[in-house]
């Protein structure tokens, strides 16, 4: 697959697999995939999450031949994994035949019920037949008998197994591991007796015979598990077991029979010292999960050698260097007690970096010249290698030690001493830094003529205070370094004003302000140094940095942002650069933009909608980031609910960088002053349960929602009259009277229900009561059993004298159950939690006169929940603890 030099592994899934492969063929030592996970756009949490290893195989697929589109591997993977079969259903009594083609790239088979994979065949493209109440609706021909099933057209050259060990127990309500017996065989024959796996259409040239390549192995249950891996890289007799970093090889006759599942024996001694034995059998929880097998007369094309003249030259290269730079990085961790680093900055790094990647202090020590350096070595030694490196002879240098003050600023402290310099690296190091193997860190102080030749450097002399002196332009909000002066103590400002003007490019008399900056962590601290005391008075001594400007008139600082040093200290400490990301798609940045934690409200929406062109910066609505889940927060933020950007990004004591937005339809004040609810409906033309978003004013009653869902949903009948229920956990908790407002319905929680009234409850009389009916089953928890409740709990009008026989027929044809299953029902008055089972003759209205709250009694309809739980098949299978899988890159 085509990568290029410039691409990195952690930015391309192609190129991330090709380095892993790599290193598992040429590497003597286990492989990392954390390359492979920041490829496919997975952070921390993304990674340590348990996902099922079958959907991220279809998902990585998907994604490699999105990849492999308009490249010379296009069509690649469907030339290796896709197979197809054929989906029919054949009339019995009329000539009709209905037939579908899909493809598969791997297969789903049944383990319960199956003792092998050939049982699961069998079961795959067994016949239903489609009779009685299910018979067919063929066209032209009405309902018919007929039979269903599946063939194959064509096997892929590799063929890949999915083994349904997690299903969804409808009983219990739950998701449960199949641990049983299920035997694999090396060689897979799919042409056996006769064919009876393919279709009429099949190639029959094709010999469909089968090698066991390899087994991916779940240990564990439903809540949490390991997966592992026995593969047979030449497809020799040779197994060797994947377990994370660990390699072993094999028996594969041991393996195989530990990989089948089911149960084991073991004796045990019921009886010290008495020769008796008792037998004890235990469930296998580590068994085979998915089977990969090529087919044998595809073996040599695919299990092809790949020799190193194969693999793309710059891929080889990369990686060569990739190891080298791993040694290397390898031999200098075993000898770092041995060297320091020392980091060299002078006035030429404080003119590149302040005002462009600094402005508080003076320099990023990350970004200046580096030095490794043996600890042993002469400091006057050290000098001349400072001299090669920078063109400045030893006699021009004077060096200074850095020293992190208590403000945890970073200034030049003190020049070395002539018998500091006549000592070791190390030593040196050691008088700056305690710390084990810190790193050196030094100011070249150097004086330049006009020649810009380095000259003799000045002796310093005791009251001699070192400054060095930024320049803040309030109209262009920009600063620069512009040099550093030598002053006396007892000196003042007002001396150097000339000086600083000339530093500064400005006629000497030009009126100027000045400031002492002091510290920006946690706050800024800039204060105004007043120009007639002396710099000993104003407690300011060697590192100290001085910035100063012209001073403005009020009118003109008025209409600036920031027209000092202080207010621009204030907005350059708060800038952030803030990922902007679409709520539906929270992974993905859309944009970023530079913004002041100080910036309002106002002010990051104006932002945030001009980069997205929208006219109206009021339709954009925030929501924030939380930190520790990183997921949007469940609330968005209110129009100006907020002061601040500050405001925005906090999540307890973590600032976050990240905030989610949405483009509204209308502006959010309105949209706030609006409550929007979820209102589910059943839709009487095809019997699904619709969502309809009811947006009305705050004010408005459930008469008014009620006549939004008339508008919006599809009614029996037009006149048809509504209400609105409260649902929850499969309850009924309150019928709303029309009149009540919206403003305090909760829907967060609580399921919101309009349903038709029947006809028969609009005119109930004296004689007449309505009582809730709900579906349940009795489940056992912790030896007691305990009702549950499921499906759509509904209201339903009886008569005082009407027998449970005379409602079940009612109920039978409301619910349009068929007789066979309506009869395994069962019927009981339940009242708190406790379930009484109600005879045929049984008068219900006398059983159910309620006392207390209505959903605690209600008239129960026990039977097992068909309902299905998961819509997807790629869905169905996931044990609960596992993620979808969704690759971003």
């Amino acid at each position: 697959m085509p990568t290029n030099v410039n691409d990195m592994p952690s930015a391309s899934i192609s190129l991330a697999l090709q380095s892993l492969f790599y290193k598992l063929q040429y590497s003597g030592n286990s492989v990392a995939t954390k390359e492979l996970t920041k490829s496919f756009g997975w952070d921390t949490y993304d990674a340590f999450l348990q996902h099922d290893v079958q959907e991220l195989n279809r998902v990585l697929c998907e994604k490699l031949e999105e990849k492999m589109k308009r490249t010379v591997v296009e069509g690649a993977i469907q030339q290796l994994f896709e197979g197809h079969h054929m989906n029919y259903i054949e009339c019995i009594n009329v000539d009709y035949k209905s037939s579908r083609k899909e493809s598969f790239y791997d297969l789903q088979l049944d383990v319960k019920g199956c003792h092998d994979v050939y049982a699961s065949f069998d079961q795959y493209v067994a016949v239903e037949h489609l009779d009685g109440d299910n018979k067919y609706q063929a066209e032209q021909h009405g309902l018919q008998d007929a039979k269903k099933g599946v063939l194959f057209i064509d096997f892929p050259p590799v063929l890949q197994l999915h083994l349904k060990r997690f299903e969804y127990d409808y009983v219990r309500d739950i998701m449960i591991k199949i641990n049983d017996r299920y035997e694999f065989p090396l060689q897979l024959d799919l042409d056996r007796e006769n064919g009876k796996y393919l279709s009429p259409d099949a190639d029959r040239t094709v010999r469909n015979l089968y090698t066991l390549h390899s087994v991916l192995v779940h240990s564990g249950g439903v809540h949490g598990g390991h997966y592992y891996a026995f593969i047979r890289p030449t497809l020799s007799s040779e197994w060797y077991k994947f377990d994370d970093e660990r390699v072993t090889k094999e028996d594969m006759k041991m393996a195989l029979e530990e990989l089948y599942g089911g149960e084991e024996e073991h004796l045990m001694q019921a009886n010290p010292g008495i020769n008796n034995t008792t037998h004890f059998k235990f469930t296998k929880h580590s068994n085979a999960y998915m089977l990969v097998y090529i087919r044998e007369s595809d073996k040599d094309k695919i299990m092809c050698q790949v020799e190193e003249k194969d693999i793309a030259e710059h891929l080889r290269e990369r990686l060569k260097r990739e190891q080298e730079e791993k040694e290397q990085k390898k031999k200098e961790k075993a000898e770092a007690h041995l060297y320091s680093i020392v980091k060299v900055a002078c006035d030429e790094d404080f003119n590149w970096q302040i005002g462009k990647h600094v402005f508080f202090d003076l320099v990023d020590h990350d970004k200046v010249r580096s030095f490794r350096v043996q600890k042993l070595m002469p400091f006057n030694i050290f000098k001349e290698e400072v001299a090669k490196e920078f063109g400045i002879p030893v006699q021009f240098q004077r060096f200074w030690l850095w020293a992190k003050r208590q403000n945890h600023t970073y200034r030049p402290s003190r020049p070395l001493t002539h018998f500091e310099e006549a000592q070791t690296v190390g030593h040196v190091r050691d008088l700056c830094n305690k710390v084990q193997n810190a790193e050196l860190k030094l100011f070249l102080e150097l004086e330049l003529g006009p020649d810009l030749r380095p000259i003799t450097l000045p002796d310093r002399v005791k009251d001699d205070i070192l400054l060095f002196f930024k320049l803040y332009d309030p109209e262009k909000e920009e600063l620069r370094y512009v040099g550093r002066l030598f002053v006396k103590d007892v000196g003042k400002p007002i001396d150097i004003l000339t000086k600083l003007n000339e530093m500064a490019g400005y006629a000497p008399d030009e009126d100027i302000e000045i400031y002492e900056e002091i510290k920006f962590d946690p706050s800024v601290m800039c204060e105004h140094i007043n120009k007639m005391s002396t710099f000993k008075s104003s407690q300011l001594e060697d590192g100290d940095i001085v910035c100063f400007q012209k001073s403005l008139p009020a009118e003109v600082s008025q209409r600036l942002r920031c027209p000092n040093v202080p207010s621009f200290f204030e907005y350059r400490h708060n800038l952030q650069v803030i990922h902007f990301r679409p709520l539906d798609k929270p992974k993905e940045d859309a944009f970023c933009l530079q913004l002041s934690k100080l910036d309002t409200y106002d002010e990051v929406v104006e932002r945030a909608a001009q980069q997205l062109g929208v006219d109206d910066p009021s339709k954009i609505r925030l929501t924030s980031n939380n930190s520790y889940s990183q997921q949007p927060k469940p609330h968005p933020i209110k129009y100006r609910g907020v002061d601040n950007l500050l405001d925005m990004l906090l999540h307890y004591n973590q600032t976050s960088d990240i905030l989610y937005y949405e483009v509204l339809d209308m502006p959010l004040p309105e949209l706030q002053g609006l409550r929007t609810l979820k209102v589910a409906f059943r839709n009487a033309a095809n019997n699904e349960m619709d969502i309809h978003n009811i947006r009305l004013p705050k004010e408005s009653t459930v008469s008014d929602v009620l006549d939004d869902v008339r508008m919006k949903a599809k009614l029996s009948h037009p006149e048809a009259e509504l209400r609105l229920l409260e649902v929850f956990t499969h309850r009924i908790y309150k019928i709303f009277s029309s009149s009540e407002k919206i403003e305090s319905i909760n829907d967060n929680y609580w399921t919101l229900r309009a349903e038709e009234i029947p006809e028969e409850e609009k005119n109930l009389g004296p004689h007449d009561c309505l009582i809730h009916v709900y579906h349940f089953m009795n489940e056992e928890n912790q030896n007691q059993m305990k009702i549950q409740n499921f499906g759509d709990p509904f209201l339903l009008a009886i008569h005082e004298d009407e027998t449970l026989a005379h409602i079940k027929t009612r109920l039978q044809k409301r619910l349009l159950v068929p007789d066979e299953e309506f009869s395994k029902w069962k019927f009981a008055s339940v009242s708190q939690g406790r379930a009484e089972y109600l005879e045929d003759s049984d008068i219900l209205f006398a059983r159910l006169q309620r006392s207390g709250v209505a959903w605690e009694q209600y008239l129960g309809l026990e039977h097992i929940d068909n309902t299905p739980k998961r819509s997807t098949a790629a869905n169905q299978y996931r044990p609960p603890y596992e993620k979808a899988v969704k690759i971003y890159n």
